[in-house]
């Protein structure tokens, strides 16, 4: 257990495995695996509806029906009843790469040739397959399908290039269809009966009639690579969509067997899914390059145009930082995309516009990506201008001039700063003054030059005139920082020179030697320490004002590549290529954490509220969030969960929190039972003192609990129910002297009431209500959260109806009043209170039961002294409770007021 423990991974769109899709009712929604984890669509607005569990494998095939969907990782099969994992089919020997929905059974295909029928209605006592067929030796499959009105019958394409008709009823091989000489890789039934479409590897369709094994019409794609999906047109049109592994969409006329139009920038790599929606001419892609995007056929001459789409980084993101307080990541990596990532609604994330780059591309007839600006290497930002003008400042790869960004527009910005236009080098550092309005620049040639933000102006370059040079350094300016007040300006040299100066006259102030070669410097504004890395691994800080060095931090065994201070500045954070993240903290002057990942750490930022750690990896597309325990836990003393000197192994943070099937190497089918049963969905937590919990419920259900006769006496209809003129003629009816309709009671309700055999009646012990049950069991079991949720699930008429059913009405006796089983229960639901407020949790709602049930029940407390001493101790607990809560607002008011007194004084 670290200081900081995975939370989640963003960023992650889709993966290279072909996503299904289903309808339900008047919905589309679209299954797509993220790696170990699947992703739930609706494709109205591809909007997120549900995440997976996480597997302990990748997912290599996916298929859904309803509620449930089936994933395949290694060997096993893992069955998901929505967010959950009900059962875990585990007979195959090898890795599943197919998996087909047949009707109410599911096959599955590994790549040692065995397919196995599963059924999954009655999933607990159906774990075992239903049948299994072996294909023969010399026949690798790589996709299968049921053709439509084809009764238990699959066809399946191999690598070989033959494809085979299987009876899966019978478990018998009917035909097998010679192929074409190449490698199938992809296969669909078209709307047409006996009629499919195979793709190759060679680049080529063939439209097939499978019944009589006779070839309809061959296409070929112009663009080199395999055809990897398909997809037909359903809406009328006779279109066949095809994916390339290139990247390219083709759509073809198969009336007039020719070419209709392509796609060429679909995707930056190669497609694994196509699907024309029912009716509807738009077609859904997919492929490998993290993207989901949709293309409508409505414009004049056919042509599909882009009509929504969801995107991630398709390359490893370079650097990244919090944005907004928190709510966004800024984010560059090495497919050229800047993108802007919500933390907390995934669908806010979106990339920023570099001004019409498919037009030009296409005008131009290049590619998008040669029209894309190249990737970022260094950016900065301030929020403080972000409603004026631009405010965020990047560098780029062998780049001479940095690029501008609005980001209240998310666009790109109209200026272009270009520092040293007589001799330019590649910009390789920039920084943002506190106040917004420059920015300063250093490049690969020494150069430091400061621009007007607003006007893209140039405001003059900072000229070392000591060694009588036209540079700030003689090599490489490694970084740039400003300090809070526009006094200074720090820059450091490749060659281990750090230098001060004047921010407004730009004249050198000092300077000092690191004694080795700089790789980066982070500059903290609020404590004004200035922290370097060099190549000897060694972390430097730097007090800027003072002129020397107050802390050195050694551990690293491999290169530094990322650094990061806290927003307080007493912690330092640092990553670097031997896969461990170190926290140093600066005041004591030692290392307090280090956790070690698997994938080494390149990029990292820490949000202004400490809460949550952002970092990015080697060879990985998105970015990962790590919360910080110091926040969220109720240890007051951080060495309780630091490692100090030692290196803790973690895993890295998935896109889902929920696990899944963690059973690896178990050749035993798995059964989870472990369905979650809180409805708030949340995990459970240690309660931290002196602090209450509340439920989460809608506040308008815990307040109806105290306004229940106001609600009452608003609902009271204003005129008596009239009878009925004239009774249905289903009812059954009983003929009465008066002529009033009088209705036949029910037969299969059973009275209270039975006649022995003399002919007395006898009162029937009715069985009590659910909830005295409930209560009563959760007593003896000692686990009242059950009890406690079972209540939060009723509505307020109806907790208001079980507490009245423990009314006792005649309580003349007292010694007969404490046997009856209504006091029993008051007394329990007592004990229950007092628990529940001791504890701390649902307080709000715990608070509005007792009203209402002191209203109901207050009478009968007050006259029974076995149920006074409970009142008493009830009331105890809830004025100590009370008065931890109004100690701690005192406290928390008064240091309110002391920071905003010191502030403006």
């Amino acid at each position: 257990m670290g200081i900081f423990e995975p939370y989640r991974a963003i960023g992650y769109i889709t993966s290279s495995v072909p996503f299904s899709v289903q309808r339900l009712g008047t919905e589309t929604f679209v299954t797509v695996s993220v790696g170990k984890a699947f992703q739930i669509y609706n494709c109205a607005k591809l909007s997120l509806v549900l995440v997976g569990p996480q597997f302990p494998k990748k997912i290599r095939a996916l298929a859904s029906y309803r509620d449930y969907t089936f994933a395949a990782y290694g060997n096993h099969i893992a069955v998901v009843k929505r967010a959950h994992q009900v059962a875990t089919w585990s007979r195959h020997s090898a890795k599943v790469n197919l998996l087909l929905l047949f009707g109410e059974h599911i096959l599955s295909v590994d790549i040692d040739g065995n397919m196995f029928i599963w059924a999954f209605k009655g999933i607990e006592e159906n774990l075992a397959p239903i049948g299994h067929i072996k294909l023969d030796d010399k026949f690798t499959p790589t996709c299968i399908i049921h053709p439509d009105t084809y009764l238990n019958k699959v066809i399946l394409g191999s690598q070989e290039g033959s494809l085979q008709l299987w009876n899966i009823s019978t478990k018998k091989k009917l035909y097998e269809f010679k192929g074409w000489e190449s490698s199938v890789s992809c296969c669909v039934s078209s709307p047409a009966l006996d009629v499919v479409a195979v793709g190759c590897s060679d680049g080529k369709i063939h439209v097939h009639n499978i019944r009589f094994d006779e070839e309809l019409v061959t296409f070929a794609h112009s663009t080199r690579g395999a055809v990897t999906s398909f997809s037909f047109s359903t809406d009328g049109q006779p279109l066949l969509a095809s994916g390339s592994s290139s990247g390219v969409i083709s759509i073809w006329n198969l009336e007039k067997r020719r070419l209709h139009s392509v796609i060429r920038e679909a995707h930056d790599s190669s497609i694994t899914s196509l699907h024309f929606f029912a009716n509807e001419p738009v077609l859904m892609s997919a492929a490998a390059d993290n993207s989901i995007k949709m293309w409508i056929f409505d414009t004049t001459d056919g042509d599909p145009r882009l009509l929504r789409f969801r995107s991630g980084h398709s390359a490893p993101p370079l650097c990244i930082r919090f944005y907004a307080n928190g709510r966004h990541i800024l984010s560059a990596g090495q497919d050229r995309a800047f993108r802007l990532f919500s933390v907390i609604q995934d669908q806010q994330s979106r990339e920023l516009s570099q001004r019409h780059v498919s037009k030009r591309a296409k005008k131009l007839n290049m590619k998008e990506e040669e029209i894309k600006l190249k990737p970022v290497i260094a950016f900065d930002c301030a929020e403080i201008r972000e409603r004026d003008w631009c405010n965020v400042v990047t560098c780029h790869m062998d780049t001479a001039q940095a690029y501008v960004w609005r980001l209240q527009n998310f666009v790109l910005g109209e200026h272009i700063l270009r520092p040293c236009p007589e001799n330019p080098t590649p910009v390789k550092a920039c920084s943002i003054s506190a106040c917004g309005n420059f920015a300063v620049l250093g490049t690969a040639g020494g150069w430091i030059e400061r621009f007007n933000l607003q006007s893209g102006i140039s405001r003059g370059s900072y000229l070392d005139r000591s060694e009588r040079s036209n540079y700030a350094h003689k090599g490489e300016v490694v970084g740039v920082a400003c300090d809070s007040t526009n006094t200074l300006m720090i820059s450091g040299g490749y060659h281990g020179d750090i230098k001060v100066w004047d921010f407004k006259g730009r004249e050198l102030k000092s300077r000092w030697e690191v004694g080795c070669s700089l790789v980066k410097i982070v500059y903290h504004r609020l404590n004004g320490l200035l922290a370097t890395v060099a190549d000897d691994l060694v972390i430097r800080l730097f007090d800027v004002v003072a002129l020397r060095m107050v802390r050195k931090f050694e551990g690293h065994t491999d290169r530094v590549t990322d650094l990061c201070f806290s927003e307080d500045g007493k912690w330092l954070l640092s990553s670097s290529m031997d896969g461990s993240l170190r926290i140093w903290d600066v005041i004591l002057a030692r290392q307090i954490d280090a956790i070690h990942v698997d994938v080494s750490i390149t990029a990292l930022s820490l949000s202004p509220n400490m809460d949550v750690l952002a970092t990015t990896h080697v060879d990985q597309n998105g970015v990962f969030l790590w919360v910080n325990q110091c926040m969220f836990s109720g240890a007051s003393n951080i060495d309780s969960y630091a490692s100090g000197k030692e290196i803790v192994s973690v895993k890295m943070p998935s896109v889902s929190a929920v696990e899944g099937s963690q059973d690896e190497d178990s050749s035993k089918p798995v059964v989870n039972h472990t369905e979650s049963k809180d409805t708030s969905g949340l995990r459970s937590f240690k309660q931290i003192p002196d602090l209450v919990t509340l439920s989460l419920l809608p506040k308008s259900q815990w307040q109806s609990l105290i306004n229940l006769d106001i609600i009452k006496a608003r609902n009271k209809p204003i005129e008596p129910p009239k009878k009925p003129e004239k009774a249905p003629f289903f009812l059954p009816l009983v003929p009465s002297l008066s002529g009033e309709i009088s209705f036949k009671p029910s037969e299969s309700i059973k009275e209270d009431t039975e006649t022995d055999k003399v002919g007395n009646k006898r009162q029937v012990d009715t069985p009590a209500p659910h909830f005295l049950q409930l209560l009563q069991s959760a007593a003896e079991m000692k686990n009242l959260s059950v009890f406690t949720d079972y209540i939060k699930s009723l509505s307020p008429s109806t907790l208001d109806m079980e507490l009245r059913m423990l009314q006792i009405i005649d309580d003349d006796d007292q010694q007969e009043v404490d046997k009856r089983p209504e006091f029993e229960s008051i007394e329990l639901l007592l004990d229950y209170l007092i628990h529940e407020i001791s504890c701390q949790n649902n307080f709000e709602f715990i608070q509005a039961v007792i009203r209402l049930f002191l209203k109901i029940h207050g009478e009968t407390i007050r006259c029974h002294t076995k149920l006074q001493d409970k009142a008493r101790k009830l009331l105890e607990v809830q004025s100590s409770v009370w008065q931890r809560m109004d100690k701690m607002f005192q406290s928390s008011r008064c240091m309110v007021a002391f920071l905003s007194n010191s502030q403006f004084s």
